[in-house]
């Protein structure tokens, strides 16, 4: 019976120390490596060089992932496939994925670089106190426009201007629902958060009578169009249009009084995260003043952070297109989180609009 028992023995032993070593495997896959992180954000959205100056500077290797919307970003992250360390969406998608729970709470302490940002943009309604994001870039939703294509008196500083007849056939509208239901809504002198339906048919019945001012509803492809003149006015976002402006000297872009969308892209942290300290340490890095102006020059969009723009060509930051004053921006709105019924409405419009295009 000895050797039975020394072999049964034996056996879980045995067993035992592969359960160990499976545990540990594991744990050390769920937690990653302390040495990589991984990055997942909108496509040309960040100096390249700055991932290389961070991994020199920190030791921590960057695996850089991009998305083409929110909706795309927080599929990815809901199915939890993938570790992602830090995710960028838009406010209202921080928004959601808060209600959601798949966010981990920062900690501002592993973040002093949080001091840059501009107060104004921080302590918002879509995120209170900040407690699950920090702002990246900011801007607007407005047109676009090249005045040697138009009538001399159109300036876009009215909604209204996009209806004029001389622009039959002229006009490019972003492919989003928001954006242009927004517009609809900001023309009667509405807020773009309606959740009032005879106020978003009345949107939708005006949007309809501007169909035959509208060339195309397109995505990404407005840029290069627009910079070569494909059509004479569109609908976009204020750092679209600045990458149009460089390109072709001749655009101009305006806000109209009316107001408009004030939107945010933000850093967080998904709970899919298996380097919480790195991922501290790369949104502590981006906010650095000499780091975040650097990347404001490559990337073109606005910053929210102030020290930064101390750094900054003042041509840039006086620009008023692009940082638009205090008087416009109080008449700005940023995006709720309408929940799935009303956002099916704003589709649902959207959609019946879309068809009225001939």
């Amino acid at each position: 019976m000895k050797p039975l028992i020394q072999a049964t023995i034996a056996i879980i032993i045995v067993c035992a120390l592969l359960l160990f070593a499976a545990n540990r495997l594991e744990t050390a896959g769920s937690q990653g490596s302390k040495d990589t992180i991984t990055v997942y954000n909108w496509g040309e959205y960040i100096d390249p060089s700055l991932i290389d100056q961070f991994t020199e500077e920190t030791g921590i290797q960057v695996i850089y992932e991009t998305f083409d919307s929110n909706e795309a970003m927080m599929t990815k992250v809901e199915q939890g496939g993938s570790a992602y360390d830090v995710a960028v969406p838009s406010e209202y998608m921080v928004q959601m994925m808060i209600e959601k729970d798949l966010l981990i709470p920062l900690d501002h302490s592993k973040i002093p670089n949080l001091k840059n940002i501009d107060p104004y943009f921080l302590d918002l309604a879509f995120d209170p106190k900040n407690k699950y994001s920090i702002p990246y870039f900011w801007g607007t939703v407005g047109i676009v426009y090249n005045p040697n294509l138009i009538d001399d008196h159109l300036t876009f500083t009215t909604w209204e201007d996009l209806w004029d007849p001389s622009l039959k056939d002229k006009v490019f509208l972003v492919d989003g629902a928001r954006e242009v239901m927004g517009m609809g809504l900001n023309s009667l002198g509405e807020s773009l958060n309606s959740k009032d339906d005879e106020l978003l048919k009345k949107a939708t019945d005006k949007l309809i009578t501007l169909s035959p001012n509208i060339k195309a509803i397109i995505g990404d492809e407005i840029t290069p169009l627009m910079i070569n003149n494909e059509a004479a006015v569109a609908l976009t976002w204020s750092g679209q249009a600045a990458d149009m402006m460089w390109e072709n000297e001749e655009l101009d872009f305006a806000v109209p009084k009316e107001g408009s969308n004030l939107w945010f892209d933000n850093f967080v942290i998904p709970k899919t995260a298996a380097n919480i300290d790195g991922a501290h340490a790369f949104i502590n890095f981006m906010l650095d003043a000499e780091i975040s102006a650097q990347n404001n020059d490559y990337v073109g969009y606005s910053t929210p952070n102030a020290a930064a723009m101390a750094l900054m060509d003042p041509e840039v930051i006086e620009d008023e297109r692009f940082y638009p004053g205090e008087d416009l921006r109080d008449k700005l709105e940023v995006y709720e989180n309408l929940g799935l019924k009303w956002l099916g409405k704003y589709n649902e419009y959207f959609l019946k609009f879309k068809m009225s295009i001939r």
